[in-house]
């Protein structure tokens, strides 16, 4: 119907154990939602339950309408792109790994593509450019080198739902700024549904989600849950406290 992805008193557990216990939550077509929460809080298992690594236990997870368990996963892909923390490189080429969701996509595209993820120059800079083949995993590229294809990889995908988890985790501070640029490009008009530990990157997006112990806690934008004083504004103001220290270490 649309592009918008909707949680309905989802369950879900990994051998018992619940990860999300009656999670319910709209991530609006074109819209930025943001995933929060102290480590363990299920925001990981929301997106990877997007992607059916597992189905759910009960409840209904539905995207554009339509109960992900009554899509055919080639469907499903059709309409949703993904970029994890642990980004997958496959032996071959530079050009073959941002094909992957497009293989019939022509050079002209994936130059396309891997400018928009401020990719372009580094891959020229490799022994054979495009062509340079990679060891599984890309092992031969830095950890933020590595997001940026996968970026790139998304953006020639073109899908209008985006699942972004812990999408600059890798990144050295070196890389953070072309990343941050790449993903800004990416994001640009879609549905997209973000996890993320570093809360400066998510204090623009349309709702803010956080999860405690797999439960919805609290929701609303950056502003109104600072003012709230609730576990956002705890885990805000502690961000802000170990970014100080680290800036201030470097200073010293």
């Amino acid at each position: 119907a649309d592009a918008s992805v909707r949680f309905e008193d989802v369950r879900f557990g990994y051998g018992g154990a619940p990860a999300l216990d009656g999670l319910s939550f709209t991530a609006r077509a074109g819209q930025v939602t943001a995933l929060v929460g102290r480590s363990g809080a299920g925001k990981s298992t929301v997106a990877r339950l997007i992607a059916r690594f597992w189905d759910i236990d009960a409840g209904r997870l539905l995207v554009g309408g339509v109960d992900v368990r009554d899509l055919e996963r080639e469907t499903l892909f059709e309409h949703v792109a993904f970029v994890f923390q642990d980004n997958f490189l496959f032996s071959g080429s530079v050009a073959e790994n941002i094909a992957m969701g497009r293989p019939d996509a022509s050079p002209a595209e994936i130059e396309a593509a891997a400018r928009a993820a401020q990719a372009h120059d580094f891959i020229l800079a490799l022994p054979d450019g495009y062509a340079t083949v990679l060891r599984e995993g890309g092992k031969d590229l830095s950890g933020g080198q590595r997001q940026r294809l996968t970026i790139a990889r998304a953006v020639l995908m073109d899908r209008p739902i985006l699942v972004l988890d812990e999408a600059t985790s890798a990144t050295d501070p070196e890389n953070e700024r072309a990343v941050g640029a790449a993903l800004a490009a990416l994001m640009r008009g879609r549905t997209v549904i973000m996890v993320a530990h570093r809360l400066a990157s998510i204090r623009h997006a349309d709702q803010i989600l956080v999860l405690d112990r797999g439960r919805l806690a609290e929701c609303g934008t950056h502003d109104t849950l600072v003012a709230a004083g609730g576990l956002y504004a705890e885990l805000w103001h502690n961000h802000q406290r170990a970014r100080r220290w680290t800036l201030g270490d470097q200073a010293s």
